[in-house]
């Protein structure tokens, strides 16, 4: 860490949380799933997962390589092509879709279990994630009964317009380790709903719970081939998805730089590609918002998942008047948050999922203490087993800098005055990406000229972090491309097709006009 860091008094961090319960679970040793049936990759190799938390193995899994991919795509084109999934009525599969839903319930707390272990957050969270999927599922269902198309009677006497919505093939699904069942549910079932077959690529560090999922999914009825799953890594999985001529859709979710390179090699195939990417997101506090129920947003959205989360509040953006008053409050605030074992029952945050992940944030910190920031609190890693990261507080922060304007993707907050609505709106669009951003004012002009001013798919007033299945969910500029949930997601999953009916005589174009 940068010298000046350790010549600043800074108040103590919060300790590490103490006797939590040991792990208790078999590994998980998981399959690729093609075709309707479990195997091993076609070479043999496999890979494995250790808790980020505790070091001891969690999960195995087959590796797959470009030719499982093969295999895995060509089964998802099967089953598209004879409709033993687009052929089913869109009661059949809603019905299929809400059996899976109730087969993710039955088993929330083992692939809750399995989630904490293999991402390093709270295990009371990662019930709520898993279990906040079956609302997904269920919404996707109704979906499944409702996707229409649309009709035209006013072209004339002779002609009727009919515009169909059809599923747009096989789809190739692309999902990160930080909310792994989470992120898959915001995209497979309304790819179902649709009438689409799949292939699915996890995270290699987060996999099982996803293959827990194609198990509920055979229980529940999907066909053989509708849905697969090909576990392994990027460039031997992902890459290889992207480039397939037969997949007709890319949807991922991860960093902005390898959706962008994702993205560019789907382009070249003319793919229909949707991108969920990174933020910088920034909460906006005016001097008149309700200021406990702000600093409580402000570090729950901060820590939330470690701070590993694409919606994370980590730049907030206060008012001049106030902001020496907000930094000692979330500073205050910051050191009550419960650190530790992700099963220990009052953990709030958990560990970091990788070192690779922890290098990365500790080096964002650096550089922004050497480019002048005044680091608050925090910014290091706990003296312990596992990789625990201190909550981090960084002041004195200018639009300028890197740390105010690049995704640290960790437990780290940095604070930026502002001293009217205007500038607040241009520093909150300085920078590359337009994920979400919050307002926090009594007034609702002010929210309202922020909101609408701001540029990011999603804007919350005076609260933090909500969701729900009818609302679209989606980024702009470096924070993606299309929407997941709300009412038109089961439409991203299928292409439009115009049909024309001719009715009564049609006269030959070639033939002469009769003569008057």
């Amino acid at each position: 860490m940068n010298q000046s860091t350790h010549n600043q008094a800074l108040p103590a961090a919060p300790a590490l949380l103490a006797g939590a319960p040991k792990p208790d679970h078999a590994v998980f040793h998981g399959q690729l799933y093609i075709d309707g049936a479990w195997r091993e990759a076609l070479d043999g190799a496999r890979f494995e997962r250790r808790s980020p938390a505790h070091g001891h193995l969690v999960s195995t899994f087959a590796e797959a390589g470009s030719a499982d991919v093969e295999e895995a795509i060509g089964a998802a084109q099967r089953a598209f092509d004879d409709g033993r999934w687009a052929g089913l009525k869109g009661v059949e599969r809603a019905r299929i879709l809400l059996a899976v839903a109730d087969g993710i319930t039955a088993r929330v707390d083992e692939m809750a279990l399995l989630e904490a272990l293999e991402t390093g957050k709270p295990l009371a969270q990662a019930r709520g994630e898993v279990g906040g999927c079956v609302d997904l599922w269920q919404y996707a269902a109704g979906l499944a009964r409702t996707l229409s198309g649309d009709a035209y009677d006013s072209l004339g006497q002779d002609m009727l317009g009919i515009v169909l919505r059809q599923p747009i093939g096989v789809v190739g699904l692309i999902t990160p380790w930080n909310f792994p069942i989470w992120i898959l549910s915001q995209k497979l079932p309304f790819a179902l709903a649709a009438g689409c077959t799949c292939v699915v690529k996890p995270s290699e560090l987060t996999s099982s719970t996803t293959a827990i999922l194609m198990q509920i999914l055979a229980q529940a009825g999907v066909p053989p081939g509708v849905v697969n799953l090909v576990t392994g890594q990027g460039p031997t999985v992902g890459q290889p998805l992207a480039e397939h001529p037969a997949i007709a859709m890319l949807s991922f979710t991860g960093s902005t730089r390898v959706g962008s390179l994702l993205g560019g090699i789907a382009s070249k195939g003319l793919k229909k590609v949707a991108l969920e990417l990174g933020g910088k997101n920034p909460q906006i506090v005016f001097p008149d918002c309700d200021w406990d129920a702000m600093i409580d947003a402000v570090v729950f959205g901060v820590y939330f998942n470690a701070g590993e989360c694409c919606n994370s509040g980590s730049r907030v953006l206060v008012h001049a008047s106030i902001a020496e008053r907000f930094t000692q409050a979330v500073v205050e605030r910051s050191r009550q948050v419960a650190i530790g074992d992700p099963l220990h029952p009052d953990c709030k945050v958990g560990a970091i999922v990788s070192e690779r992940q922890m290098a990365d944030i500790l080096a964002n910190i650096d550089k922004g203490v050497a480019d002048g920031a005044r680091l608050r609190l925090g910014g290091k890693r706990y003296d312990a087993d596992g990789l625990y990261l201190e909550p981090t507080v960084i002041g004195d922060v200018t639009p300028d800098m890197p740390i105010a304007r690049e995704e640290v993707f960790g437990p780290v907050l940095v604070i930026i005055a502002f001293d009217d609505a205007r500038q607040a709106v241009s520093i909150a669009n300085d920078t590359a990406y337009g994920l979400s951003a919050a307002v926090w004012s009594r007034d609702i002009d002010t929210c309202l000229t922020v909101a609408r001013g701001v540029h990011a798919g999603t804007v919350w007033v005076n609260t933090f972090l909500d969701g729900y299945p009818e609302l679209p969910f989606g980024g702009v500029k470096a924070s993606g491309v299309g929407r997941e949930l709300g009412k038109q997601a089961v439409e991203d999953y299928t292409e439009t097709k115009t049909i024309q009916l001719h009715m009564g005589g049609r006269s030959n174009w070639w033939l002469p006009r009769p003569a008057a």
